[in-house]
């Protein structure tokens, strides 16, 4: 039987849960003579204990074998506070790797600490570019894939980035979209829920009958000058269309400061608490149209077949666009309502997925894992 090989899995916000939950479970479904044991680290990055619970419980993963509860606070001072509480981690159980998945603070962290420690770090979704060095996550993904030793990619655009960039071929491997494991895994589960009819007290939203948007980017929300006209035009598709808005904290504390929306939910605007995995995928997957800053959320319209209108200049996954339903319509009103009003002739490509989005990146990540260690 081969040597004992441990694996030390990071999460740290609610994108990185729905990446990890089909990775663990196939590593966990491997031969029991592969012999690697994993760790579940979870760094309390997102500051909303419930909706992190929540999470866990929808998609079956474990409780964290450990919990650094770091909280909220500025880029600066969470990464610091990440580094120094997950060097404890590595020095106690020393990892054969580390798994980090994403763009958020704690997977460059983490990384980072293990680089310095001499442990390996494989990196899940790597290569993603929007060549915007203005966006936090652009940074963290740059510097994360400098430092990994095995990096897993989600579509064809991350290998040519990678490879751009210097990183041999020989650490590159091309697997799929973990988020469409899990995707694919809970959509009936998610699609039995009685989302549309409780979230809302006294209205019965029907599937085709709303939208969805959310935002939560720096570049979208932190300005009055971006945020009012993008709020007036979504308050114009309202009209003909009610909006269903999950709304991030950080991005209802700016509508709340700039004094926006002051008319709730008469405006066709209907702000609602964050949701959990299967109850905001069933609202997406019978959404009309979603209108997002979001990545992750471009990757699942994709699948869903809903057209989704990203209100960003950029965006680090274009195989959405190319193969998918997504339109990136940026941020100013008259190109927002443009793309709204054109979205009856414009369905194009909804029968269509990038490369290796078939549930199965999973047990690819495994088993490269597996021969890798």
């Amino acid at each position: 039987m081969p040597a004992l090989r441990k694996i030390l899995h990071v999460v740290g916000a609610r994108p990185n849960f729905m990446k990890v939950a089909p990775i663990m479970a196939a590593i966990d479904a491997l031969p029991a003579d592969t012999n690697i044991t994993q760790l579940l680290v979870h760094t309390g990055q997102h500051y909303s204990p419930e909706m992190s619970d929540l999470f866990f419980r929808d998609l079956g993963l474990p409780q964290p074998d450990i919990n650094l509860d770091v909280g909220s606070g500025s880029h600066g001072k969470q990464t610091a506070k990440i580094i120094e509480a997950f060097e404890g981690v590595l020095e106690a159980h020393r990892p054969d790797a580390i798994l980090v998945v994403g763009d958020v603070n704690s997977t460059i962290a983490c990384a980072l600490d293990a680089a310095k420690l001499g442990i390996r770090v494989i990196h899940v979704e790597a290569g993603l570019r929007s060549f915007d060095r203005s966006m936090p996550e652009e940074i963290n993904r740059v510097l994360t894939d400098a430092i990994s030793d095995l990096l897993f990619t989600t579509e064809e655009s991350g290998d040519r980035n990678l490879a751009a960039e210097g990183v041999p071929a020989s650490r590159i491997a091309m697997v799929g979209n973990v988020m469409i494991d899990t995707l694919l895994r809970h959509r009936a589960a998610a699609l039995s829920r009685p989302t549309l009819h409780e979230l809302i007290p006294g209205l019965d939203l029907q599937p085709g009958g709303y939208g969805v948007m959310t935002l939560h980017r720096p570049a979208a929300v932190d300005s009055m000058e971006v945020l009012g006209p993008l709020l007036g035009a979504l308050l114009q598709i309202a009209r003909d269309l009610p909006l269903v808005f999950p709304v991030h904290p950080r991005t209802r504390g700016n509508i709340e400061r700039f004094g926006l929306l002051p008319q709730g939910a008469a405006s066709g605007i209907l702000l609602v608490e964050p949701q959990g995995y299967l109850d905001f995928l069933n609202l997406t997957a019978n959404a009309r149209v979603v209108l997002t800053d979001s990545g992750g959320i471009q990757e699942e319209t994709t699948i869903l077949g809903v057209p989704c209108l990203t209100l960003r200049e950029n965006t680090e996954r274009p195989a959405t666009i190319t193969h998918g339903t997504n339109r990136l319509v940026g941020v100013r009103p008259e190109a927002v309502l443009a793309a709204f009003h054109e979205l009856d002739t414009q369905r194009t490509n909804i029968e269509r997925r990038p490369p290796l989005w078939d549930g199965s990146a999973g047990q690819r990540i495994a088993a490269k894992v597996m021969e890798w260690l």
